[in-house]
């Protein structure tokens, strides 16, 4: 997987690599999808949500250029896949889910599988986690049509975020916090369920 689906596509930062080989990406799925947990594409965990393509994980968590020393906050936990190779290279994750068994499964999950460093919330990660902010680097799993201000302004200067942003038309965003403002870049067009709770209310 880690070769094929993301060295030949330009994954250059090793630590990241290292973080995908070390994460069993077959726990993260349903037992019925077992055999398929290493395919080059998202698969359902339920809920009407995904895991996303190794690719995709493998691209945003490269965006954040992480150190090792960061706090990180990730809102669409998911099935945890993506916080558990977060939790291999920075020092504390803090994940949101707005769906409570998804949120449930995840943290048991996570906790089953010896992860310390990850904190799960459920609830709504459209205005992020206020009591832990400002973060070193901002994730966000799922679409919303529109960038949180919130989000945004819990993001410490010198902070970037990796967001999908759009509805029919979608694009990776990066932003980077700056002293006099954020700068924004869009990456790559991609596919992602959409932001609910608030966000879809600020449509």
């Amino acid at each position: 997987m880690v070769r094929i689906q993301i060295e030949r596509r330009g994954i250059k930062e090793r630590r990241v690599r290292d973080a995908m080989l070390g994460v069993p990406r077959h726990l993260f799925v349903p037992a019925h999808l077992k055999e398929r947990a290493y395919d080059d594409g998202a698969l359902p965990i339920g809920e009407d949500q995904t895991i996303s393509q190794p690719y995709i994980v493998a691209k945003m968590t490269e965006l954040l250029a992480l150190k090792g020393d960061e706090r990180v906050l990730e809102v669409g936990t998911g099935s945890g896949y993506q916080a558990a190779v977060l939790a291999r290279l920075v020092r504390e994750v803090y994940t949101i889910e707005i769906v409570p068994s998804l949120a449930l499964q995840a943290e048991e999950r996570l906790k089953r599988m010896g992860y310390d460093n990850i904190r799960v919330r459920l609830g709504d990660g459209y205005r992020g986690w206020k009591e832990h902010a400002p973060f070193d680097a901002v994730i966000v799993t799922a679409a919303p049509d529109h960038i949180p201000t919130k989000l945004v302004e819990q993001l410490r200067e010198g902070g970037r975020m990796v967001i999908p942003v759009g509805n029919v038309n979608q694009y990776l965003t990066l932003l980077v916090k700056e002293k006099d403002g954020v700068r924004e870049e869009q990456v790559i067009p991609v596919r992602f369920v959409p932001m609910t709770g608030e966000a879809q209310a600020q449509e």
